[in-house]
C-alpha cells in the first residue's frame, strides 16, 4: 500500500509557533502573558455580572468552617448570616426584574461555611447571588446556592479582591480568619484612604471582633485616628445588620411602582 507522502510544509504547520495564539494553551500560560491572564479574569467576571444586570452588591465575609450544626456560637454565625442573606435580597433590590438593574445582590467568596449561609438566604426568596470562588491548592468547590451563571472561578486574588470591591454597596463581616482579615482590612484600608468610596461596613457578633482586634489600643497606639473607628458599626442580629446598612447610607431598591415582580432568577 502506498503511502501518501508528507506535506514539504508539514513541519512548518506543526510548529506551536503556527498554532493560533488565542488557541495555544502553552503560550496562554506562559509568563510572558500574567497581563493577559488578569485582563481574561477581569472581563469575564464583569460580562457575567453585566449580563445579569449587577448594579451593586452586599458583599458578606466569614469563615468557611462555620457549620449549620456547629457548636454555638458558629450555629448562630450561619442562622444569621443565612437570615441575613434573605432580607437583604428580598429588601435590597436583587428581585428586580424587567431588565432593571439588580442592587445589593448577595456576593460572596463562594465557599461554604458563613459564605454558603449568606447565598442560601439569597436562594431562600428566589433572588440570585453571586460566589467569587478563587482556585486553591487544596481545592475549593463552590457551595450549592451561588446562581450558577454567576459562579465565577479566580486563580489571582487581587482580580478576585477587585470584584468582591468594585460593585459593592456595603459590606458585612462575620467572624473568620485569616483570609476574612484580608478581606476586611482591604476595604477598609481603601475607606480609610479614600480610594473607595463611602460605603456602610458592618462586623457581625461584636464580642467575637472585640476578643481579637483591640480597635481602640491601635488608636492609643497612635497608628489609626480616632475617626477611623466610624468605619464600622457592629450588630448582633441579622435585622440589626440590615439597619445599620440603612442608617449608613444603604439605599435600597424595590420593584417598580405598578409593575409586579416576574420570574426572580430571569436574568433579563
Amino acid at each position: 500500500m502506498s503511502r501518501t507522502p508528507p506535506k514539504p510544509n508539514a513541519a512548518q504547520m506543526a510548529s506551536p509557533t503556527y498554532q493560533l495564539a488565542a488557541l495555544d494553551r502553552d503560550f496562554l500560560l506562559g509568563d510572558s502573558m500574567r497581563g493577559v491572564r488578569f485582563l481574561l479574569e477581569f472581563a469575564k467576571a464583569d460580562e457575567g455580572l453585566r449580563r445579569w444586570g449587577v448594579a451593586s452588591t452586599i458583599v458578606v465575609f466569614g469563615s468557611a468552617r462555620v457549620r449549620e450544626d456547629g457548636p454555638e456560637p458558629q450555629a448562630r454565625w450561619y442562622a444569621a448570616a443565612r437570615e441575613f442573606g434573605a432580607i437583604a435580597s428580598q429588601r435590597g433590590g436583587a428581585l428586580l426584574t424587567d431588565h432593571a438593574p439588580r442592587h445589593n445582590v448577595i456576593m460572596t467568596g463562594g465557599g461554604s461555611g458563613v459564605m454558603g449561609a449568606a447565598n442560601r438566604g439569597a436562594a431562600d426568596v428566589g433572588a440570585p447571588s453571586i460566589g467569587m470562588n478563587i482556585t486553591l491548592p487544596h481545592e475549593q468547590e463552590p457551595n450549592p446556592w451561588t446562581t450558577p451563571e454567576l459562579t465565577f472561578r479566580f486563580h489571582y486574588f487581587a482580580m478576585r479582591k477587585m470584584h468582591l470591591a468594585m460593585r459593592a454597596s456595603a459590606l458585612v463581616v462575620f467572624p473568620g480568619g485569616f483570609g476574612t482579615f484580608d478581606e476586611l482590612f482591604e476595604i477598609l484600608t481603601l475607606r480609610q484612604t479614600e480610594k473607595a468610596p463611602p460605603i456602610p461596613i458592618v462586623l457581625f457578633d461584636e464580642g467575637y471582633w472585640r476578643s481579637i482586634v483591640n480597635f481602640e489600643g491601635m488608636v492609643k497606639a497612635g497608628v489609626i485616628a480616632e475617626k477611623d473607628l466610624a468605619l464600622f458599626r457592629f450588630a448582633e442580629t441579622a435585622e440589626a445588620a440590615w439597619q445599620c446598612l440603612l442608617a449608613g447610607g444603604l439605599k435600597p431598591y424595590g420593584p417598580p411602582p405598578g409593575r409586579p415582580r416576574s420570574d426572580p432568577l430571569d436574568p433579563g
